[in-house]
């Protein structure tokens, strides 16, 4: 056998060596890859069977457990309840702070009043806040002597003036939470206050700022006050955008009926 026959089988030889080398290799390849799908599926599956647990943990955690209480008057002054047929508690107090216009608001709501009335972009006027028993009385027997003027009994008077003016000792102004905001170029407390571009923006926005609208219309049977888009009430911005959200009055949230 010539010295070229020897390369040549040589060279044979090392070929067939070399694949089967790589064959090898890319047995032991596949198998690792193998492995690794299998571990990450496994990996994927018990994770998966964790979370599941996890869940159904909580969910009968979750049935156990009560529901969350919602706020009431009782744990939070912020939402008493004074209307008509809910006087004002003879124990409830105010702490008063001045307004520049000479009104007062009970400190708790101070702050956020002034947010809102330097977020208006428009022309807001307080034009009432607190009002002292003596205030609201005088502000009562002023609208009986106008019903009477127009001819109405007395005792019809007085009916139709307190849908109109609280009834001293129902009126949400003697809580010191309550301000009536009108425009500035339209000061009139009538129905006409909701087209002003100042009382547009306080019906969309007065939530933000812890207050609700609370004589919202179609809602006199509720609280039974007329329509007023004037008056507003301070209970906190969580209560103050859920009540707002749901398009409901102050009596309907704390589920209070007469």
């Amino acid at each position: 056998m010539d010295e070229r026959e020897r390369r040549r089988q040589r060279r044979y030889r090392e070929a067939m060596r070399n694949r089967a080398i790589a064959a090898v290799f890319l047995a032991v390849l596949i198998v690792g890859i193998i492995f690794i799908v299998k571990g990450c599926r496994n990996k994927k599956q018990e994770q998966d069977q964790q979370q599941q647990q996890a869940a159904e943990t909580l969910a009968r955690q979750d049935d156990q457990q009560e529901p969350a209480a919602k706020p009431s008057a009782a744990d939070n002054e912020l939402l008493t309840l004074v209307n008509p047929w809910n006087p004002l508690p003879s124990d409830w107090k105010v702490d008063l702070v001045d307004l520049s216009n000479g009104s007062q608001i009970d400190r708790r709501g101070y702050d956020a009043l002034q947010e809102m009335m330097d977020a208006c972009r428009y022309e807001p006027l307080i034009c009432s806040a607190y009002r002292t028993q003596e205030t609201q009385q005088e502000l009562f027997d002023k609208k009986v002597a106008a019903f009477e003027a127009e001819g109405k009994s007395h005792d019809q008077a007085v009916q139709e003036a307190g849908t109109v003016v609280a009834v001293p000792g129902t009126s949400e102004h003697q809580l010191g939470l309550t301000v009536d905001v009108v425009d500035i170029n339209n000061q009139n407390l009538t129905e006409e206050q909701e087209k002003t571009p100042t009382q547009k923006w306080l019906m969309a926005n007065s939530w933000r700022y812890g207050f609700i609208h609370r004589y919202p219309n179609g809602k006199s049977d509720v609280t039974g006050i007329i329509y007023e888009p004037w008056h507003y009430r301070y209970v906190g911005k969580d209560v103050a955008q859920e009540i707002f959200n749901r398009g409901i009055t102050l009596e309907e949230y704390l589920g209070v009926t007469h």
